[in-house]
């Protein structure tokens, strides 16, 4: 019987040198090898037992990415400094000229702007699809098409994938399967469901603390070595390298995330529910009222929750900001991108997240103007915190009805 994702991560023990319940920290750039032939077999691919140079891997780096693997339920990961250079990196790993892409229309700002500027001068086309529907997908899929990318939850309008439905779509088209698991660690194993590869932003949940900007991919050994690959792989020719002491930093937060999971699951439970009774637009997993809740239900970790991420739709643009700006005076949250902090962060995601999507594209997935994600935080008194929010909405409504009158 497998592990619980959060047992298998907490049951990993790496000492360090001198028996320290964490593992020592690589503050080298490059290694030494005990005989020329040892340097041209790493070389040639044979890294066993040995380091080459940070840029490729080092001890450090690859404790994190066993913890990685471990929690995904993949043989190997790797990490970079980013998590958007995680996703570039996977995308131009698996894609060359001529090449063609079948996206969710809804997913990472970043991503998006990657997939639809970029990579078309490098001879690498996307078509964007409602990924909840099945047909629009396989019609979306040509003779050049290689890959399905998707997110599991995804930004920000939080639509569930059909694992299932997808990966079997995946296997008969012979297309690998790339799922971003950022807003749902812990709580949904795409690999585990039928993913080829996952990617996380690490700077998010599992860090945890919004001090440190990095990435993951938890894929086959045979898909990282190809990315780490000396003369071909795309993570080490790019050079998007994690630091050494930023993933010792990220190994020891990862301790903590089943329970930080818990609690932000939590209280987003609790907020979208009240706000709901309140009939405000709310969106999130966790509600009957999500077009895929019983979806969801169905194969994610019960344990763990919906997840932190929830949306309210406020109307306008200008009423979002005035609201957004009441919350954060009366240190209710922040006004900021990302999500996992210990304290509450939103946005518009329509001016900010998602503002390189364009306005029509917005209006056909009914991304409005007025719609907040909100990171819910690791409130203590998550009922107090409510009512606080409520106290300032009014306030900002009544700022705003006092400008109109005047």
């Amino acid at each position: 019987m497998s592990k619980h994702p959060a047992q298998a991560i907490q049951d990993l023990q790496f000492f360090g040198e001198f028996g320290g319940v964490n593992p020592s920290i690589s503050d080298s750039s490059t290694y030494t090898f005990i005989s020329a032939k040892s340097m041209s077999d790493t070389f040639e691919g044979n890294t066993e037992g040995c380091y080459l140079y940070s840029r490729h891997s080092s001890p450090t780096n690859l404790y994190l990415c066993k913890a990685l693997a471990y929690m995904e339920g993949t043989e190997d990961a790797t990490v970079f400094a980013s998590g958007i250079g995680a996703i570039t990196s996977t995308i131009m790993q698996i894609c060359s000229a001529g090449d063609h892409i079948v996206a969710s229309r809804t997913i990472y700002g970043g991503t998006y702007a990657f997939l639809k500027n970029v990579l078309p001068r490098f001879g690498i086309t996307t078509t964007f699809v409602d990924i909840t529907n099945k047909d629009i997908i396989e019609e979306a899929m040509t003779e050049q098409t290689k890959m399905l990318y998707c997110e599991s939850v995804s930004n920000p309008l939080l639509e569930v994938v059909n694992f299932e439905c997808l990966s079997n779509l995946c296997k008969a088209h012979k297309l690998q399967f790339v799922v971003d698991n950022t807003f749902s660690p812990l709580l949904i194993q795409p690999f585990v469901l039928g993913a080829d590869i996952v990617i996380h932003s690490l700077t998010k949940f599992i860090n945890g603390s919004s001090d440190t900007v990095a990435g993951a991919v938890c894929a086959s050994s045979e898909f990282i070595n190809s990315l780490k690959d000396v003369h071909s792989g795309v993570a080490m020719l790019l050079g998007q390298t994690l630091d050494s002491f930023r993933a010792a930093s990220i190994l020891k937060n990862l301790r903590t995330l089943p329970i930080r999971m818990q609690k932000h699951s939590e209280n987003a439970m609790y907020l979208s529910r009240e706000f709901e009774k309140l009939g405000y637009k709310v969106c999130y997993p966790g509600l009957e009222t999500h077009k895929q809740h019983d979806l969801l239900k169905s194969f994610f970790n019960q344990d763990m929750g919906y997840g932190g991420i929830m949306t309210v739709d406020f109307g306008s643009l200008e009423k979002a900001n005035a609201i957004m700006e009441m919350m954060q005076h009366n240190n209710l949250g922040y006004l900021a991108v990302s999500l996992g902090f210990y304290k509450t962060l939103f946005s518009a995601s329509g001016t900010s997240t998602s503002s390189e999507i364009s306005e029509e594209e917005r209006e056909e997935m009914q991304l409005s103007n007025g719609l907040v994600r909100f990171s819910i935080g690791l409130d203590h008194d998550i009922k107090t915190t409510f009512k606080q929010m409520l106290a300032s909405i009014k306030l900002a409504e009544d700022a705003l009805n006092v400008n109109l009158v005047s």
